[in-house]
């Protein structure tokens, strides 16, 4: 998946030819450029960044100062990338998008994973990726020090509210859900939401389930119901958590804590790749 996102985004970028660097650069030359971080956050992408430049060219080669997921200041070099100088640029911009989206997206997963140390809870992100790169920024998740939700839709089933309210209620939800995968051998885990107490009620009724998400339940409401839930069903809180409120539903003793701003609100960390001159 990762080689066809690149292979992908390099068709995008260069489609027939870097025709900027063909034009004016020897075919022959070789140069050496640095990444230049330019501010504060945690890095990732420099693994990336080394499959790209040598998926493109194998004759690039890195010279690595810095790993994913270090705190990094402006003024930091990540890596020295050498070889064909049009190769350089023709990859140049492909890295940059890549580590500056996964660089931010890893900086707000941090942020927010260390607003919760201390506490149980494991932060998640969701599916609200960018579309096409979803590897790559949960990822970046990962390096942040957050954990993965499901990848996508079908490696886990995940009963949201429309599909309770499509098959006729939680009863049916689950009891539908349960029939499907025995029918096709699926081994998969099967997750619910509720939106209140009622629905609550219901699924502990019916049982077979993995996880119940809770979903605009606040601190105060979360440590009502959670004694309900025993202990072999995992919780999950989602909805209208920010930074400012997150602490008091991890301290509540939740499993998990879903936030979809971890990758769909992210501002991209500045970085640089400059050429070295000897």
């Amino acid at each position: 998946m990762i080689d066809a996102i690149i292979d992908n985004a390099l068709r995008e970028d260069i489609g027939d030819g870097d025709h900027s660097s063909l034009s004016c650069v020897p075919k022959d030359a070789k140069g050496q450029a640095k990444l230049l971080v330019k501010e504060e956050g945690v890095i990732a992408g420099i693994e990336l960044a080394e499959r790209i430049f040598k998926r493109y060219d194998e004759n690039l080669e890195l010279e690595i100062f810095l790993k994913d997921g270090d705190r990094v200041k402006p003024g930091d070099i990540a890596f020295i990338v050498a070889g064909p100088s049009i190769s350089i640029l023709s990859t140049e911009r492909l890295v940059l998008n890549f580590m500056q989206r996964m660089s931010g997206v890893a900086t707000q997963t941090r942020t927010i994973v260390d607003l919760i140390d201390g506490t149980n809870a494991k932060l998640l992100d969701t599916r609200k990726t960018t579309p096409g790169i979803r590897y790559m920024e949960k990822w970046a998740v990962r390096i942040g020090g957050g954990v993965n939700h499901r990848f996508a839709l079908y490696d886990m089933i995940m009963l949201k509210d429309n599909h309770i309210d499509y098959a006729g209620g939680v009863k049916p939800a689950i009891e539908n859900a349960n029939a499907y995968l025995k029918e096709t051998g699926k081994d998969l885990k099967i997750e619910i939401e509720v939106r209140n107490e009622e629905e609550l009620n219901e699924v502990l009724e019916v049982g077979n389930v993995d996880r119940i998400m809770l979903d605009n339940f606040t601190p105060d409401r979360l440590r009502t119901v959670l004694p309900l839930i025993p202990d072999i069903i995992e919780t999950e809180a989602s909805g209208g958590i920010t930074v400012d409120t997150i602490r008091g539903f991890a301290e509540t003793g939740v499993d998990f804590i879903s936030v979809g701003a971890l990758t769909h609100s992210v501002k991209s960390l500045d970085m640089s790749l400059k050429a070295v001159y000897s």
